[in-house]
């Protein structure tokens, strides 16, 4: 009998399956968030999460709402300040993993969380960058999840809030970073990586029963797909246990039960 899950649960799975154990992690709120405590709970259990606020090795017990969030310093095996956690930790290079979400993202990898529409006068004011310049320029790789939609997939992002390879793919040449820049894109429908040599978004695996007429239809650009394109493994069991157990303990936390 195979297992039913959502669409949202597939890309949560398979986001935490890319983390390996015993590496460091700079997670992002949201779904990265989500993600990276799945693959703590599961097969990852000595990753190490970082958050922006200066919380190291943190564990919490449910899912925070921001950097803020009391649980990430009341389960953290130490906590430091903001400019030791950026200037020592990231700066230094010794975040294996930054893991992003966004509002908008390009076929190069470029993320936006400043704004819709034009600079001058927007439709729209998202919250800012926060750490995602930084975390993107100075971990050892990047990770991106985020729902797929024409809203989020577009051709050039409104602002490059945080850099991925720039407008033309070229935007990290012969420029002195530490990381490599975003090397997987996971959505609800696919897993995504970056071309080696051009740097456009290729899709390199379909999730079980998507269709390229499906993905192609949420992409705002004429999105290639790998000569090899795989199928991405179903979630098992004991994942889907974990994450509607850490979904129904978090919704209740911040229903104040």
């Amino acid at each position: 009998m195979s297992l039913e899950y959502t669409s949202s649960e597939m890309m949560t799975v398979t986001a935490a399956r890319a983390l390996e154990n015993g590496s460091t992690c700079f997670v992002g709120i949201g779904l990265p968030s989500e993600a990276a405590n799945l693959a703590r709970l599961t097969h990852a259990p000595d990753v190490v999460l970082i958050y922006e606020s200066g919380t190291l090795q943190t564990k919490p017990n449910v899912l925070p709402l921001s950097i803020g969030d009391g649980e990430l310093a009341e389960t953290a095996l130490t906590t430091v300040a903001v400019p030791e956690m950026f200037r020592y930790w990231l700066q230094g290079g010794k975040i294996d993993v930054g893991f992003l979400g966004t509002a908008q993202i390009d076929k190069y990898c470029n993320l936006n969380t400043t704004l819709i529409g034009d600079y001058r006068e927007p439709k729209v004011r998202l919250p800012g960058g926060g750490g995602a310049p930084e975390i993107a320029t100075n971990a050892g790789e990047v990770f991106i999840t985020l729902k797929h939609s024409h809203r989020a997939f577009v051709e050039k992002v409104d602002f490059v809030t945080t850099l991925g390879f720039g407008r033309d793919g070229k935007g990290r040449d012969n420029v002195p970073n530490i990381g490599k820049g975003p090397t997987r894109v996971i959505s609800d429908l696919c897993v995504m990586k970056p071309d080696p040599e051009t740097k456009e978004l290729v899709v390199v695996s379909l999730h079980p029963g998507v269709t390229r007429e499906q993905v192609q239809d949420a992409t705002g650009w004429e999105i290639r797909f790998a000569e090899q394109l795989e199928s991405t493994p179903e979630p098992d069991e004991n994942e889907l246990t974990i994450l509607r157990e850490l979904k129904e303990r978090t919704d209740r936390a911040h229903a104040g039960q």
